[in-house]
């Protein structure tokens, strides 16, 4: 169950905003953005995020562990287009037994939302390969929060 409103989410640390520039690469013929290279956008938040509070993806395997994403959901709103200026936003929602980020993308000119979705990623120990059901102290430690 996500709890929005746990206080020890409040911290802006567990909250990040990116600017991004749709390039050429990106779109389809019709000069969309391929509804898979959104979840580049979201991997480029989702490691800013992390790394507000010191846990980003290198940090992560140097305590013992990595947190391959196991769910992932878009919710397309309205085209992303060649060119146009994006705000990815990317917000920690849960953290006691997973890492569930939720993401909204949004117009830089407009302030519209164009997207909004999820990422589920659990710890597994780098060592003996088995998928933790509860997330490891080092990330309490790192957030510097208590369960």
């Amino acid at each position: 169950m996500v709890d929005k409103k746990d206080p020890r989410l409040s911290d802006p640390r567990f909250t990040t905003r990116i600017a991004v520039t749709v390039p050429f690469h990106d779109v389809d013929p019709m000069g969309v953005v391929w509804h898979g290279n959104y979840f580049r956008y979201l991997e480029v938040a989702r490691e800013a995020l992390l790394k507000q509070f010191d846990y980003g993806y290198r940090e992560m395997e140097a305590s013992g562990y990595v947190w391959p994403i196991v769910d992932a959901r878009l919710k397309y709103i309205a085209p992303v287009q060649f060119e146009q200026q994006i705000i990815v936003q990317a917000q920690l929602e849960e953290f006691e037994h997973r890492l569930r980020i939720g993401y909204q993308v949004f117009d830089a000119d407009s302030g519209k939302r164009t997207t909004s979705g999820y990422t589920l990623q659990v710890a597994v120990h780098i060592a003996s390969k088995e998928m933790c059901f509860v997330s490891p102290p080092v990330l309490l430690e790192k957030m510097g929060v208590s369960l």
